[in-house]
């Protein structure tokens, strides 16, 4: 809200208003009320859509006053709608913008431009994926601070980032690196072995429950978190020789790992992963991930034989209806093909 008023020292109307916390004051230039009422309108109609041309060069550029952490803070109360994980991860990345501002004393966010958001980016010791995560995060921020107009642009959008080099790094596993994997595979035998002989995605053996074995029909019947599909796996015998048996079948199979929420269950995941790498790392072999199973699988079965087809179902690539049982066509080919799985995973 504007204010039209009168000084001592000056014959003109005078037009007063506050933006963005900043009080701006200028003189209209006429002596009529009425012919100064003309131009109030005509500059609040302007400062409406952010046209500060009528205040000279000198209050072209008003200050916001907003500093990055009251930004920080709106933003990461609004991420929350989102999930947990998305809040936890934003709060990482204004974690680390904040602790790079605070280095280079910068405290407004309408001092964030292109520059120091490229010395960020120098700055970060990561992934160069990860880099590009981290201004994905900063620019859904900036792009808030731009929606309730503290600042006019994203600065965010002409960062210049690293050149991401795409790496194998869900490599098949020769048979060297499964016999060194499950020589010294630990309190890992197991999950590594679910991995091996299923084919399925590293967070869905780990949510599974003792109630989802059903040793009689040798099968896994469980939900593929991906697909959003209930889908029904051969068991191979090297495997179920090796399941524990339990009284409480709502027991998790794998209780160090099983989460109830994705942020968690990616925490645990990264235990026997890093080991496995460890494993691999002290032999002298390249890097490889829980995933590395799976092409494994699908690998092995191409080469035993099993149709393009067959095998995608196996690896649950498909996507339809979470009301029903998917069981494979060919279930009992399927189950043939598995125990063809050569048994060197086992200790």
């Amino acid at each position: 809200m504007s204010w039209i008023y009168k000084r001592n020292n000056s014959p003109y109307f005078w037009w007063g208003a506050r933006y963005r916390g900043k009080k701006l004051q200028k003189s209209t230039g006429v002596k009529q009320l009425r012919l100064a009422q003309q131009v109030q309108n005509d500059w609040d109609l302007k400062l409406s859509i952010e046209d500060l041309s009528f205040l000279g060069k000198e209050l072209k550029k008003v200050p916001s006053k907003t500093t990055v952490k009251d930004m920080s803070f709106k933003f990461l109360n609004l991420r929350t709608r989102k999930s947990d994980n998305a809040y936890a991860v934003a709060r990482g990345v204004m974690n680390k913008l904040s602790v790079f501002l605070k280095e280079k004393n910068i405290n407004l966010i309408e001092e964030i431009n292109i520059e120091v958001l490229d010395n960020y980016i120098d700055w970060l010791r990561c992934a160069s994926k990860t880099k590009k995560n981290h201004i994905q995060i900063i620019s859904l921020m900036l792009d808030q601070a731009v929606k309730e107009k503290i600042i006019t642009d994203n600065p965010a959008k002409g960062v210049t980032l690293p050149r991401i080099i795409k790496m194998d790094k869900h490599r098949l596993l020769i048979e060297e690196d499964l016999s060194l994997i499950f020589k010294h595979s630990g309190q890992w035998n197991l999950y590594y072995n679910f991995l091996y002989y299923t084919g399925l995605r590293a967070g869905d053996v780990a949510m599974l429950k003792h109630e989802n074995i059903d040793v009689n029909k040798k099968a896994i019947v469980s939900l593929v978190r991906k697909s959003r599909r209930i889908h029904e796996f051969p068991l191979a015998d090297d495997l179920i020789a090796l399941i524990p048996n339990s009284s409480d079948k709502s027991l998790p199979l794998f209780p160090r790992l099983y989460a109830e929420t994705d942020r968690k269950l990616n925490d645990n995941l990264a235990i026997p992963r890093k080991f496995l790498q460890k494993i691999l790392r002290e032999n002298g072999k390249k890097k490889a991930t829980l995933h590395s199973f799976r092409t494994t699988y699908n690998n092995i079965l191409r080469d035993l034989g099993l149709a393009i087809e067959d095998r995608q179902i196996l690896l649950a690539h498909s996507s339809s209806e979470t009301t029903k049982i998917y069981t494979h066509p060919n279930f009992e080919l399927a189950s043939k093909f598995v125990n063809k799985i050569p048994n060197n995973s086992v200790k």
